[in-house]
């Protein structure tokens, strides 16, 4: 029994990898097809600027040109960055065509434009139609009997159903798209994605020098932020917990000494001395709380944001949607973030509404804080101020917070409000 529980289990856990894997090649196949269609008008428009260009039009036009593909590329390189390894970009290529026709950058990306739009295009259409075939066949015994008689059975236009048989034959026909969409689409996903990867990354000849020092800067501020941090910690305990316990000590020791004078009154510093270690005690719960909160692992971030709403003197609205579990660290981040900033909307704002929204897709973790309040946030002593004397607290606690995992902040506040503070995370794994 217990062998065949592993293998079931196996087997189980061997369909969910398989499923996944095959959602997440037709989700990218799909948004390829944000690129691909672009990507093949702007090849129509490449090829009529270059056959105007002897009439002058063309000349014209190639500034625009040259701009629209290496804004096209950058968002492919987003694209893919979002669904795999980052695509280190190039330095900026030149806009001006005499430069753009000798610059390696913009040969490589218009070979990436040529084969985007020859293959790319073909392929995530195909991942649609298949996804289309697969419901519309598999499902085509419940409403078969509901078509006219001359309409044909299957997606691809063939056939006509006359029974249960055919319809049943039909649905088969939509189990194999599945098969397939299971198979290969992975494959499909690779096949795409393999031409941005390997033309529009960084050649082995580029100066890569900017990207090593954001890179350098990132791991300063992920160690700026783990010593805020620690020291956080130290001088909580230190300030706190070891004060209470040793009151906790000394009153113990004077009850110890009353015993035998004066029983009561030993009882009454027992009593303080109890009090006091269930003040430690308590503190030590906020410390623990303030590294990794627990409320994340029982009832995920979802929960744990609508507990801090529900804090929240400010009414507070939450709107969640993360379908899957990001890593611990950067879920731990995103609840601090939210958590710095409802405290500092109550404090300074003045707000009357604040609204959170977080949303998991493409492998990054997105979450904005909007409030109604006067606005003026980071720019003045108000909201999101810089922190005191710690430094960890405030805009800047969050920015070490977020610079840490190597995302991204952006905070809106106009004098008059609306304040929206805008966070961008990459969920790890």
């Amino acid at each position: 029994m217990a062998v065949t529980d592993v293998r079931a289990e196996g087997v189980r856990a061997l369909a969910e990898r398989t499923l996944r894997a095959a959602g997440a090649a037709l989700a990218e196949l799909v948004g390829g097809l944000g690129t691909a269609a672009p990507a093949f008008g702007l090849l129509l428009l490449l090829a009529v600027t270059a056959l105007t260009a002897p009439l002058g039009v063309g000349l014209l036009l190639a500034p625009f040109t040259l701009r629209a593909l290496h804004a096209l590329a950058g968002r492919e390189r987003a694209r893919l960055g979002r669904r795999g390894p980052e695509v280190v970009p190039p330095e900026p290529p030149p806009t001006r065509l005499r430069l753009a026709l000798v610059d390696p950058t913009t040969r490589r990306e218009l070979r990436w434009l040529l084969r985007h739009a020859a293959l790319g295009l073909p392929l995530g259409l195909l991942g649609v139609c298949l996804t289309l075939s697969a419901v519309r066949d598999t499902l085509f015994p419940l409403y078969w009997r509901f078509l006219p008689e001359a309409a044909t059975a299957t997606s691809f236009g063939y056939g006509v159903a006359h029974s249960w048989a055919d319809a049943f034959a039909v649905c088969a026909f939509g189990i194999g798209s599945i098969a397939v969409i299971l198979g290969l689409t992975p494959g499909m996903a690779r096949l795409q994605a393999e031409p941005g990867r390997r033309l529009l990354a960084a050649g082995p000849g580029q100066d890569l020098s900017l990207r090593v020092a954001e890179l350098t800067a990132t791991r300063a501020a992920a160690l700026d932020a783990h010593a805020t941090e620690l020291r956080r910690i130290e001088r909580a305990l230190h300030d706190g917990t070891q004060n209470r316990l040793v009151s906790v000590t000394v009153l113990l020791g004077a009850a110890r000494r009353q015993v035998a004078r004066d029983p009561s009154r030993a009882d009454e510093i027992l009593e303080r001395a109890q009090s006091a270690a269930e003040q430690a005690l308590a503190e030590l719960r906020t410390v623990s709380r303030s590294i990794l909160p627990p409320v994340l692992d029982d009832r995920g971030l979802a929960g744990a944001l609508s507990g801090l709403a529900a804090d929240c003197p400010v009414p507070c609205r939450i709107d969640v949607d993360a379908p899957e579990r990001c890593a611990a660290s950067v879920e731990a981040t995103a609840y601090f973030v939210v958590a710095e900033a409802l405290t500092n909307v109550a404090k300074h704002s003045g707000a009357g509404q604040v609204t959170v929204t977080v949303r998991a897709r493409g492998g990054r973790l997105r979450l904005t804080v909007t409030d109604d309040g006067r606005g003026g946030a980071g720019g003045t002593s108000q909201a999101f101020g810089t922190g005191g004397a710690d430094g960890g607290s405030g805009l800047t606690g969050i920015r070490r917070r977020v610079a840490a995992h190597d995302g991204t902040l952006r905070l809106t506040s106009p004098a008059g409000g609306p304040t929206t503070l805008e966070v961008e995370l990459p969920c790890g794994t």
